[in-house]
């Protein structure tokens, strides 16, 4: 039988010890690079907070802010009333879809983008070729958003406005209406509350 010296046993031991912090430090940075790279849990709000970080808002941002996460019907004549309604205002508009995974990734950028900028920017959705409202309906519930959608199952209003039959199109309007139009998924709040102060709110 080989016997081994002990400073060579304490070395062995040492170097698998440190593999072994290694390992699980490596685990951990990939786990907190995932959480931050999609939004985490942890920084998601619920439709309380959210109310609570718009509470006195103008009142056509309000009357977004009461239909919080509701799929509305009526096509291009409610949505283009609504538009009336918010004339003057900086618009932001996502167009979204529930089968979309990119629109799935970019869901808690619009949810504290619109929770940040409520009061001044109005946001509103169009749920843009889902075949059934129950898959839209259940899409928001995963990361609710402090305004409406309104129901595109064709997909020829969610197309007339982006001018794209793309998703997720987001397209910003300015107080004199001027429009920008991005097509692709933002990768974090940060990165979309960029450009609704670009491009919505002219800053």
């Amino acid at each position: 039988m080989t016997r081994i010296a002990p400073a060579r046993l304490l070395a062995t031991v040492a170097i698998v010890a440190v593999a072994a912090l290694l390992v699980v430090g490596l685990i951990q940075l990939a786990g907190s690079s995932s959480s931050s790279s999609s939004g985490g849990s942890a920084s998601r709000l619920t439709l309380a907070q959210i109310d609570a970080r718009l509470e006195g808002s103008p009142a056509p941002l309000a009357g977004l802010h009461a239909q919080a996460d509701q799929i509305l019907s009526g096509g291009a004549g409610a949505l283009h009333m609504r538009l009336a309604v918010l004339h003057g205002y900086p618009l932001v508009i996502d167009k979204w879809a529930s089968w979309c995974v990119p629109c799935q990734d970019e869901r808690s950028a619009f949810q504290q983008a619109s929770a940040s900028l409520g009061h001044t920017v109005a946001f509103l959705g169009i749920d843009s070729g889902d075949t059934h409202l129950v898959d839209g309906r259940a899409f928001l519930r995963a990361v609710p958003v402090g305004y409406p959608s309104y129901y595109d199952q064709s997909g020829r209003l969610g197309a007339a406005i982006a001018d794209s039959s793309f998703t997720p199109v987001t397209v910003f309007y300015d107080r004199a209406g001027h429009q920008y139009i991005h097509q692709g998924p933002y990768p974090s709040a940060k990165r979309l509350e960029a450009d609704v102060r670009r491009y919505a709110l002219d800053e």
